[in-house]
């Protein structure tokens, strides 16, 4: 854990007297007398507290702590005063002061709030490198975008299945993109340097089966629209994996494969040796406080495709974005945030729509989203919306929804 403590005052005796505590606590003291001091100091990279008398000649103890923030929001700053001053105490830590002592303090008091802001820099610091080896090296966190509870549990799905390395099922509408989850899968997974292979069921017959396993020896064959196989084909997929397949198998599917099971068209078998693990890609009408966040994804990614400027997406625009079913799911955001980027025409978003119908589209498109997450159960609905119950209900009815339609 992090022990420095840049400690400033422009007192010479008061400055050595502290700085001795802080040494006798086996703490790191790095002493000032000035602003100007002390702030060659304060980098983002500073893995300690500020310790600041507030009256002191020219810039104060108030400026530092004001160049600290600045610097970095979440460092701390202890700030000192010789005088029993409650104003300058609530100003203080209205600006942010991590807290306010009064000299003179006693060493067992001042030692104890260095340390409790010593243990909370070490919380934000790791936090921080947990969240950069994160971006770093979770090929999750930087392909799947959304900060839906329901992104955040299909990415845990994912770096389950990718931890697994058994056959998994990838399962979701029209447009979700489940290739694109079979490729993090394998990006995260030990076969990672090994091929990725993707082929589509439907041109699949034994020998080109056979030939991608053997293209996808060591890492990963994703089959997208598994059931899509033929009878024999899929006899031979089955055969392959019971043998001990050359490549990991991941399959992908739009359709309803319980259906397909009670149909005849998909063997029960070879379902459930691929549903080993599984990963459902939430419909986007579920989760439409992510649609912001992909669109900007999409129109970024679109601009860079074709050397274009990034336009500005208005707030207007959003609203009428997050308003629609979307029923072609990020394939479709994706292709109208391409129109958009090219200045095109979005004959396929409403506009002319005024404030308040904006809103009222994602105001019911986020109380469908709930409905359907909680399967209607309107006790937690009101909870995850931090709505009481009645005001709950009231905007049921004036969205035309009911409960019991959500219902399994």
């Amino acid at each position: 854990m992090t022990r420095r403590v840049l400690l400033v005052d422009d007192d010479r005796d008061i400055r050595e007297a502290l700085g001795q505590t802080l040494e006798l606590a086996d703490l790191t003291p790095t002493v000032a007398g000035s602003f100007v001091e002390a702030k060659d100091h304060l980098t983002p990279g500073f893995d300690g507290v500020v310790v600041s008398d507030i009256r002191m000649p020219g810039r104060d103890g108030f400026h530092l702590l004001d160049y600290a923030r600045e610097t970095d929001p979440e460092m701390p700053v202890i700030l000192l005063t010789g005088e029993a001053d409650i104003p300058m105490a609530v100003r203080a830590m209205s600006a942010g002061a991590y807290d306010f002592l009064e000299k003179p303090c006693a060493p067992q008091d001042f030692i104890a709030v260095i340390e409790r802001a010593l243990d909370a820099r070490a919380q934000v610091l790791q936090n921080r490198r947990k969240k950069s080896e994160l971006e770093a090296g979770d090929a999750a966190a930087r392909m799947l975008f959304g900060h839906s509870s329901l992104a955040e549990e299909m990415r845990a799905q994912v770096r389950a299945a990718a931890r697994a390395g058994t056959e998994a099922l990838i399962v979701g509408e029209p447009g979700s993109g489940t290739s694109k989850i079979a490729e993090v899968i394998h990006l995260l997974s030990l076969s990672a340097t090994h091929p990725f292979v993707k082929r589509a069921a439907a041109s699949l017959d034994e020998a080109a089966l056979v030939a991608a396993l053997g293209q996808a020896t060591d890492g990963t064959l994703y089959i997208d629209e598994v059931t899509g196989l033929g009878p024999a084909v899929q006899l031979a997929l089955l055969d392959n994996l019971e043998g001990g397949a050359p490549a990991r198998v991941l399959a992908g599917s739009t359709r309803n494969m319980k259906e397909a099971m009670g149909q005849g068209s998909f063997s029960a078998e070879l379902f459930y040796r691929l549903d080993m693990m599984r990963v459902r890609v939430p419909a986007l009408r579920e989760r439409p406080e992510d649609i912001p966040v992909l669109f900007e994804h999409y129109v970024a990614q679109a601009c860079e495709q074709t050397n274009l400027p990034v336009p500005e997406i208005t707030a207007d625009h959003t609203a009428r974005l997050m308003g629609q079913d979307w029923s072609g799911n990020a394939r479709a955001l994706m292709n109208v945030a391409m129109r958009f980027a090219m200045g095109l025409d979005e004959s396929d978003v409403q506009v002319g729509l005024g404030l308040s119908a904006q809103m009222a589209q994602v105001e019911r498109s986020l109380l469908v989203a709930a409905l359907r997450r909680h399967n209607g159960r309107a006790t937690e609905v009101a909870r995850d919306l931090q709505l009481p119950r009645k005001t709950f209900y009231d905007k049921l009815t004036k969205h035309g929804l009911r409960a019991e339609d959500f219902r399994n």
